[in-house]
């Protein structure tokens, strides 16, 4: 009854899983570089986004050098004088896992080098150098593709320059596969990516894409390219018109069309071999498809092979219908190898029957992610960017230190172990031809030690906000246009050694701080700044002030003058009051007299009506005549 109600559970969870991915699409962006307008491709149709607003560079036709890279008429391309690092920062991303494709395409006019060769990075971590000959062949060289996990919403695909034509860019896909998808053990997950080296569909004459199979879209839209011998009579193909179980199953939804086809080894060649070249020391993940579509084998027990990759077995007694449980049915394994020199073999050696078998092959090497820089001081360098106006041919494009065989032009780099992240130490932008000024966003670069600058045209105050780098051990603002006061924040850069504000335009005292520096083996440069004072070899400041007692005296005055201005209005409007009260008195006055006197007469006389009246009462009522 346990056991029921088991079975009843995960039959349960597959369905609901088969329902959450039949229900939700995943994530899908395809880009035809250079495109002006929305682009469909035959024969299914594809939809292409056009190219805008992604990147630099310049869009112009292209051919495709490969029948594998869709069908399209544009690419961009990215000159060198654009500077070395160019990227397409493709933004609002989900997070998730993804596979990711880039398609490389050809200029097609006559006076630009037919094959650029360049290298591709995606999030800061290099991926792929074109070999020379790519435009050559038709597989998987006219394309890059790599497995990484998206977690901060945007993708960042950047060409770096190696001085060999200029990078061209046909397509870009960016497809969603499952988060498990490929799961090759402890060391898979966000700090590795899984570049598609070979992904071969064994006993086939032509290549396909997975809409071409009808694949899952979860399975990312793979490219199967086709092999149909590993060598002169040593093996033939095989094929089914039965449908094959356990195939387009979460994570990985293998199409079931790679299992109805296999190759299958002869009694001259009983061991199957497949050998390719790869680059020596680094480690590579195998995932081999098997499914017994041979009609001679119906059991368990009647093919049984050792699999072996350069000499060491990694798969002993390989029972395929007894793993999974009869014929026709799917079954993969997956190991992962390091390798240490040029090349990768494949073996396949029958212990039990006569012959070997294997319907497919996909060979991805294991890539450990770079360490990205700070995000605040990556904005910093950007801040910087924009207000100093650096020339195109610098660059200064994806991440700064990152990958390390490309760092920015100018930027110096240190990885911080207790962040495992990169940090910006230096910047060296001298003699650059440089016009703007110098932002309080420098701040952002906390780790900076060295600052030169010198021998621009950059303008404006120098920075308050400076002193909060506290790291700063020198600082070269020579030869340029800034002008105003040394900030006191200088001051607080108890680290500073070495200040050249030499050849500017600068004025006022020079902060006490930095002076008494000069007696502790400084080495600081005031020269060539009319206005500055306050130390030997420069004028005494006298009544000089500094900007902030300017600024004091300044707001002070202000005040001064308002409050006298309103105790003048003040006493203005009360004289004012006092005047009209005045006028109005004495334009009154003969009125008011003449008042006074009638008023006063109509007293007398009701006194005097009052008194005889008061004395007729007193003698009484009079007689009657």
């Amino acid at each position: 009854m346990l056991g029921f109600h088991y079975c009843f559970l995960i039959l349960c969870f597959c369905v609901s899983l088969q329902l959450v991915y039949s229900g939700h699409e995943p994530y899908v962006m395809r880009m035809s570089c250079g495109a002006r307008h929305d682009v469909h491709t035959a024969p299914t149709k594809t939809l292409w986004h056009k190219d805008f607003a992604y990147t630099g560079g310049i869009p112009t036709n292209g051919t495709t050098p490969s029948f594998i890279a869709p069908r399209l008429t544009t690419l961009r391309y990215f000159p060198f004088s654009e500077g070395p690092e160019n990227c397409y920062n493709i933004k609002r991303v989900p997070h998730g896992h993804y596979s990711i494709r880039i398609f490389f395409g050809v200029v097609a006019e006559p006076s630009f080098d037919n094959e650029p060769l360049f290298d591709v990075s995606v999030e800061g971590t290099l991926v792929y150098t074109l070999p020379s000959g790519w435009s050559n062949h038709d597989d998987e060289r006219a394309f890059v593709e790599a497995l990484i996990f998206l977690d901060d919403g945007t993708a960042s695909l950047c060409f770096h320059s190696t001085g060999h034509g200029d990078p061209a860019i046909l397509a870009i896909e960016i497809l969603q596969v499952d988060d498990r998808s490929y799961y090759f053990g402890p060391d898979f997950g966000k700090g590795t990516i899984m570049r598609t080296v070979k992904r071969l569909s064994c006993g086939v004459n032509d290549s396909m894409f997975g809409v071409d199979y009808g694949a899952n879209h979860w399975g990312g839209d793979r490219f199967w390219g086709s092999i149909e011998a590993f060598g002169r009579n040593s093996d033939r193909s095989i094929s089914t018109k039965n449908s094959i179980k356990s195939t387009s199953k979460a994570p990985n939804f293998y199409p079931g069309s790679i299992y109805q086809t296999a190759l299958l080894s002869t009694d001259n060649e009983p061991e199957l071999t497949y050998t390719m070249d790869v680059d020596p020391n680094k480690k590579y993940s195998v995932w081999l498809h098997f499914a017994e579509i041979d009609p001679s084998v119906t059991s368990a027990g009647q093919r049984v092979m050792d699999i072996s990759i350069n000499g060491d077995t990694v798969f002993p007694n390989v029972d395929i219908v007894k793993m999974v449980g009869g014929v026709n049915s799917a079954l993969v394994l997956n190991t992962t190898v390091p390798v240490s020199g040029r090349t990768l073999t494949i073996a396949l050696h029958p212990t039990k029957g006569t012959h070997a078998i294997i319907s497919a092959i996909e060979i991805f090497e294991v890539i450990i992610a770079e360490s990205k820089t700070f995000l605040d001081e990556v904005r910093g360098l950007q801040s910087l960017k924009n207000a100093l106006g650096l020339p195109l041919r610098l660059g200064w494009n994806g991440d700064p230190c990152v990958p390390q065989q490309h760092p920015w032009s100018g930027a110096y780099c240190q990885f911080d172990k207790i962040s495992n992240k990169w940090v910006i130490d230096g910047i060296d932008l001298d003699n650059q031809g440089l016009r703007g000024f110098l932002p309080n966003e420098i701040s952002r670069l906390r780790h900076l030690q060295s600052i030169n600058l010198s021998g621009n045209s950059i303008h404006g105050p120098i920075p308050i906000a400076l002193g909060m780098v506290n790291s700063l051990e020198k600082l070269d603002l020579s030869y340029n246009f800034f002008n105003g006061s040394i900030p006191e924040s200088l001051g607080q850069l108890t680290s500073l050694r070495t200040l050249n504000l030499n050849g500017n335009s600068l004025s006022g005292r020079i902060p006490a701080a930095l002076g008494g520096r000069l007696l502790h083996r400084a080495s600081f440069n005031f020269t060539d700044n009319a206005g500055l004072c306050g130390i030997p070899g420069l004028p005494t400041c006298g009544t000089h002030l500094t900007v902030g007692a300017k600024i004091g005296i300044g707001l002070g005055a202000c005040v001064a003058v308002l409050l006298i201005a309103t105790c003048i209005t003040c006493w203005w409007k009360r004289r004012q009051n006092i005047l009209r009260t005045q006028r109005i008195a004495a334009r009154d006055a003969p009125y008011a007299k003449s008042r006074t006197s009638f008023n006063r007469d109509v007293q007398m006389a009701r006194s005097y009506s009052h008194e005889h009246t008061r004395t007729a009462a007193e003698n009484g009522p009079p007689l009657l005549s």
